[in-house]
C-alpha cells in the first residue's frame, strides 16, 4: 500500500508541484471508512484507473460519483470521500496559476467543484486513465503523467506573469506576507491583485494564505502526533493557539483535536499511513 508524493520531470516542474499516488486495497466485503478531505492549497487533476470514489460535500450533503478522471479546483470546505476496495488515485497537483495558464479556465469557476475532467480535456483523458490502469508499476505511471503534461505545455494558453510567481511565493514561503507585499511582488495594485489572484487560484489571497497555514498545521500534526498544539500554532505562524482553533473551525467546522480524531479513522490509517509534509 502506498501514500507518497513524487517529483515530476524537471521540464514540467514549472507547472506541476508534485504527483501524489495513493493506493489502498481492502479485502472484498471489508468495510472501508470515509476520508475527511480537508481544504489544502492545490488544484488537481485526479485519475482513478481502478475503483472511483464518491465525494460528499459535508455542508450540503451533495454527492458526486463514478467519475474516472476528475478536475477539482481550490477547496475551502471539507468533503467526505468514500472509496472502493481496490483504490488507486494518481493526482497531478499543479503549481498555483499553472492550470489557468495551461487551459485558460478561470479558477474561480472551479472553486469547491469536483468535475468530470473530460469536459475540459476531451476524450484523450480517458486514454491516459487506461494507460495508468495497465502501467507495470508506479514509475511507469509517473512517466505517463510527464508525457501528458508535456502535451498540455505544448498547447499552453497563457504566458507566465509576475502574479504567478507571487502565488507560488506565498505557497512556499516560511513567513507571512501582507497583501501589500504580495501586490508589490506582482507589480499590481491591491485591487488588481485580488482579481488576478482569484483568476489563478480560485480564492482571494487572504483565504489562500489561511488555507496554506491550515495545511501546514494539519501535516505537522500528522507528522508529529505527540507535538502539542501551541507549538504547532507558533511553528505555523499563528498568533497563538486560539488563532489556530479559529482557523480550524472556519475551514473544517471542528476544533483541531476533533478533526484529527476523525482523520485518524481515514482509510490510509488502516495501513499505518498518514499525510505528512510533501516529500
Amino acid at each position: 500500500m502506498l501514500l507518497k508524493d513524487f517529483i515530476p520531470a524537471p521540464d514540467v516542474q514549472e507547472f506541476v508541484q508534485l504527483y501524489r499516488i495513493v493506493h489502498l486495497k481492502f479485502e472484498q466485503g471489508q468495510p472501508v471508512p470515509f476520508k475527511a478531505y480537508p481544504p489544502r492549497p492545490e488544484q488537481c487533476l485526479a485519475f482513478y484507473p481502478y475503483d472511483t470514489e464518491t465525494v460528499e460535500y459535508k455542508n450540503t450533503g451533495k454527492q458526486v460519483k463514478n467519475l474516472p478522471v476528475v478536475l477539482y479546483g481550490q477547496f475551502s470546505e471539507v468533503t467526505h470521500r468514500m472509496i472502493g476496495n481496490n483504490f488507486l488515485v494518481f493526482q497531478i497537483i499543479f503549481n498555483p496559476g499553472a492550470l489557468h495558464r495551461l487551459t485558460s479556465i478561470p479558477s474561480a469557476e472551479i472553486t469547491n467543484q469536483y468535475l468530470d475532467a473530460e469536459t475540459f480535456f476531451s476524450a484523450e483523458i480517458r486514454t491516459i486513465n487506461e494507460q495508468l490502469h495497465y502501467a507495470a508499476n508506479y514509475k511507469a505511471m509517473i512517466d505517463i503523467a510527464d508525457i501528458f503534461v508535456r502535451s498540455l505545455i505544448k498547447k499552453q494558453q497563457k504566458p507566465r506573469l509576475l502574479i504567478d510567481d507571487a502565488c507560488i511565493l506565498l505557497l512556499k514561503a516560511d513567513k507571512k506576507f501582507t497583501l501589500q507585499q504580495i501586490a508589490r511582488e506582482a507589480c499590481l495594485s491591491p485591487k488588481q491583485l485580488e482579481r488576478k489572484f482569484k483568476e489563478r487560484t480560485g480564492v482571494n489571497p487572504k483565504l489562500y494564505e489561511r488555507i496554506i497555514r491550515f495545511d501546514k498545521a494539519f501535516r505537522l500534526k500528522n507528522s508529529n502526533p505527540k507535538m502539542d498544539w501551541l507549538s504547532i500554532a507558533l511553528e505555523c505562524n499563528y498568533h497563538d493557539y486560539q488563532h489556530l482553533i479559529k482557523n480550524y473551525k472556519d475551514l473544517t467546522g471542528l476544533s483541531p483535536a476533533a478533526f484529527h480524531e476523525m482523520e485518524n479513522n481515514a482509510p490510509e490509517r488502516k495501513f499505518g499511513l498518514s499525510e505528512g509534509y510533501y516529500s
